[in-house]
């Protein structure tokens, strides 16, 4: 309770109705990372795609549940091969007004734009991080430019070199998202702050660092349930508060509407230890949790002609393995995360996926006699003559992998912790620097391949997300059977089998099955959650006084 001081203050804020009676009808946020673009082809972390994702639209989109709905698209076919795919637009989507449209209306969106958009995001000279989603995308296939034909205005057909299962889920990334030609053209690489899409909110003001301001589109083409044109809110206003601290107090003050996540700042004061709301802030603060398809794991380099692995004891998998059972994932979550998420005992695919099974997979729990046996099958009883083992982090998980560090020294094992700034962190796993280091998976589009494809030898960082550098020819080859099979139920086997080979060989340490955690005013509706923690504002609204309640 570091912060406990600040509680009666903040208490008697939260109790004046004052700020709460001036609301305006936006939804406030912060940006603790900052935003570097709103550029979708640049959508790769959560923190540009929150805001992308209010600007522009897709083909199709998610709903709550990860079910894929119809957005631009109102219906699609696929073929029996499962290798083509037919898009049938809408005709009432219409680009953001802008200065560069005739008229400075914007235009109608049409099935040649999603072809410029997607072969935008495979154009080398733009150097999209999303270019990999297209890679079963039949770049020769006759008609059309790299596999994407406009049949006319509102066809859309995809054709792609082999069946791939997953491929409509992919399209409800960012990446996917439809942009203007012409809007580009003129801007260049200025449509980065100047963006233009078709979203429920149209860009009006950035200042880099400062503020951004998205307000509504009175175009906007859906509608809610009762037949009312979506947003409900006016604005959304973002902030870009570095300090933790401030941004809870700007919250806790009524000056912020929304905190998400867990962080160390005020983890012990909203949340019991038993992972539920603090009960001082009932009815006043709602608090949202659900699993989150975000595997939190400690990776190994398994790649021994990197020099991170040149006779590191982590090559043996003996070792590995005591590892993944030298500590008490439930302790873990209890008194780290209060909690929040789940101890991941059930290999490396998350709970929210259909996939995921404990049944199928038996991961790894916390057994120390089984550590030290595992230790002296390897040649180190007792960890004598093991040396140090090198765990690399960033400040945000310090207090984990010394938790984690203090449970393994109990058995024999010696860890060093090396923190390192994130941009940092994240240039040396990506080019194969770190002997043991702390990673996370949040799914990119709801299926369990986007999980195992880490573990694909094809895909070896840098080029790719394999920043272990695991090679196994049977993983490959169930991995490569599992991208053709459209039998969801033979697929899900696959990919439990594939998990398997995945605990079996130790290649990761899973800590545990993250969970969305929200917490909002409890006069905001609408906003609700989703196992992949993305923010949809289109049908958040108000209901206290001075705030709007289509």
């Amino acid at each position: 309770m570091r912060y406990i001081w600040i509680i009666p203050a903040l208490l008697l804020l939260l109790s004046c109705s004052g700020v709460e009676q001036n609301r305006k009808n936006i939804f406030r946020y912060n940006e603790s990372k900052g935003i570097p673009t709103l550029d979708p082809a640049f959508a790769r972390n959560q923190t540009i795609i929150w805001p992308v994702n209010q600007l522009f639209n897709g083909l199709v989109q998610l709903d709550e549940r990860l079910n894929i709905k119809p957005c631009i698209a109102h219906s699609w076919e696929i073929n029996e091969e499962g290798t083509q795919y037919t898009f049938y637009l809408r005709r009432d989507v219409f680009f953001h007004d802008h200065p560069f449209f005739p008229g400075g209306n914007g235009r109608r969106v049409i099935a040649a734009d999603f072809v410029y958009s997607m072969n935008r995001i495979i154009d080398p000279q733009v150097a999209s991080p999303g270019a990999w989603i297209f890679h079963s995308v039949d770049r020769l296939a006759r008609g059309g430019m790299n596999g994407f034909e406009a049949l006319n205005d509102t066809v859309l057909r995809i054709q792609l070199s082999r069946p791939f299962p997953a491929f409509l889920g992919i399209l409800t990334m960012p990446y996917c998202n439809v942009v203007p030609h012409e809007i580009i053209e003129h801007l260049g690489p200025d449509f980065r702050k100047e963006p233009v899409g078709t979203g429920p909110f149209r860009f009006k003001f950035w200042r880099e660092d400062e503020k951004l301001v998205l307000v509504r589109n009175e175009k906007y083409f859906e509608h809610d349930i009762s037949g009312v044109r979506l947003p409900h809110l006016d604005a959304i206003n973002i902030t870009f508060t570095r300090d933790k601290q401030s941004e809870f107090m700007e919250f806790m003050m009524g000056r912020l509407d929304f905190l998400s996540g867990l962080h160390p700042v005020y983890k012990d004061e909203l949340i019991t230890r038993s992972g539920n709301l603090n009960p001082v802030y009932s009815g006043q603060i709602r608090m949202i949790t659900e699993p989150y398809l975000n595997t939190e794991y400690l990776g190994f380099m398994l790649d021994p002609e990197q020099e991170a692995a040149a006779g590191s004891p982590v090559l043996i998998r003996e070792i590995r393995q005591a590892i993944n059972v030298g500590f008490d994932r439930h302790k873990m979550m209890r008194y780290l995360r209060n909690n929040i998420g789940r101890p991941a005992n059930a290999g490396f695919i998350p709970e929210g996926l259909p996939s995921f099974s404990t049944q199928a997979v038996t991961g790894f729990t916390y057994d120390p006699d089984l550590a030290r046996e595992l230790l002296a099958r390897a040649g180190y009883p007792g960890g004598e003559g093991l040396g140090s083992i090198t765990l690399t982090t960033t400040s945000d998980y310090q207090d984990l992998c010394e938790y984690i560090q203090h449970e393994l020294s109990e058995v024999g094992i010696r860890l060093s912790i090396e923190v390192n700034p994130g941009a940092s962190f994240r240039n040396r796993m990506a080019n194969s620097r770190l002997e043991f280091f702390r990673g996370s998976w949040i799914a990119d589009y709801p299926d369990a391949e986007n999980y195992l494809s880490l573990f694909y030898s094809r895909n070896f960082s840098p080029a790719g997300p394999n920043y272990t550098h695991f090679s196994h020819p049977e993983f490959d080859r169930l991995f490569e059977e599992s991208l053709i099979t459209r039998d969801d139920s033979i697929r899900y086997a696959k990919y439990q089998q594939l998990d398997r080979i995945i605990v079996e060989e130790a290649v990761v340490v899973p800590l545990y099955y993250d969970q969305v955690v929200r917490f909002i005013p409890e006069s905001l509706s609408g906003l609700g959650s989703n196992p992949m923690n993305l923010l949809h504002l289109k049908h958040a609204y108000w209901s206290e006084p001075g705030g709007k309640t289509e």
